[in-house]
């Protein structure tokens, strides 16, 4: 006898998905007969997953900014070496053009049914917020909101026609904490957090689940490019404005993530394992890190304020469905 999940029910006899999530039991294999869409491939969680995910069986399509270059012929060649279903694609989070262009591939050759979007693009630029201009604001809402925003509305249609699908949004500790001089990173993940609980609630009846993963720091190429982004910004910084900041701008630039020893295949790994589970399943919230991980009493208190507040509404099951 088959076990209807809250979310099927809730979708009115939704039927069972051709190429839904396998447990991970026997098979080596979990991610077979799915499809992996992959933003910010070209370093980091974005690079390793997109291996991981296709040796575990998925058809990858990994995406990335600024081709050609490197990175994507890297990625090429280790695909090939191991017969990896891996297709490497160029597309700018910040561009909608780019983005229509990049998933209309995709879905082409995916035959029209991409089942994993995976928005892992994003930036970090650091420093005091008054020293932050409006190009770096811009920069970091376009890239790290506005972008994910772009893959949502090109890829949801397709998965709300098939009533199925599953989007993971690369979060942090710091889209649920603080720190001093963190720039407009914590903002743009707090924007996404609430953006990605909103979605999910909205997303219960039509099949189709979301989680947001929240890192801790991991010794990746991310610090390369917000150093580049930091330079850059204090180059044209007002350099009073600097020094009334120095205990927040004096490692602007500077940053390597030395002595951050955790290993960056935890992510992909999570991700991995949360996609083989049964649709309607799949938590709403994962913290990785083998540290602490301080953003989990306030995902616990969250919780638990969503279902006191709105558990007894008409859309108490739909938050009820995602929080599970």
């Amino acid at each position: 006898m088959t076990t209807i999940d809250r979310r099927q029910a809730l979708a009115l006899a939704v039927a069972a998905t051709a190429g839904g999530a396998l447990s991970a039991s026997a098979s080596d294999k979990p991610l077979t007969g799915k499809t992996f869409l992959i933003t910010g491939a070209s370093s980091g969680f974005g690079y390793l997953g997109a291996l991981l995910y296709a040796r575990q069986g998925a058809k990858v399509i990994a995406t990335m900014r600024n081709m050609p270059r490197p990175e994507a012929a890297e990625l090429r060649k280790l695909a090939a070496a191991e017969k990896l279903d891996i297709t490497v694609m160029p597309l700018d989070v910040t561009s909608d053009t780019s983005v229509a262009k990049a998933v209309g591939a995709a879905m082409g050759l995916a035959g029209g049914k991409i089942d994993v979007l995976v928005n892992n693009a994003g930036i970090g630029i650091t420093g005091p917020v008054e020293v932050q201009d409006m190009a770096a604001t811009k920069l970091a809402f376009d890239t790290n909101v506005f972008g994910i925003q772009r893959l949502l509305r090109a890829v949801l249609p397709g998965m709300r026609k098939r009533k199925s699908g599953l989007v993971f949004n690369i979060s942090s500790q710091l889209g649920r904490v603080i720190t001093p001089g963190g720039g407009h990173y914590s903002a743009t993940k707090f924007a996404l957090e609430a953006l990605s609980e909103q979605l999910a609630y909205e997303l219960v009846p039509l099949g189709i689940d979301v989680c947001v993963i929240q890192p801790g720091g991991y010794p990746t190429k991310v610090w390369v490019n917000r150093n580049a982004y930091n330079n850059a910004l204090k180059a044209r910084a007002d350099p009073a404005t600097l020094a009334d900041y120095p205990a927040l701008t004096a490692r602007m630039g500077k940053e390597d993530g030395s002595g951050r020893t955790a290993d960056p295949n935890d992510v992909p790994r999570a991700i991995a394992e949360i996609a083989a589970m049964p649709a309607g399943k799949r938590p709403l919230r994962r913290a990785v890190h083998p540290g602490p991980k301080p953003q989990e009493a306030i995902n616990k208190a969250a919780r638990e304020t969503q279902l006191a507040w709105l558990g007894k509404t008409p859309f108490g099951p739909w938050i009820e469905a995602a929080q599970d």
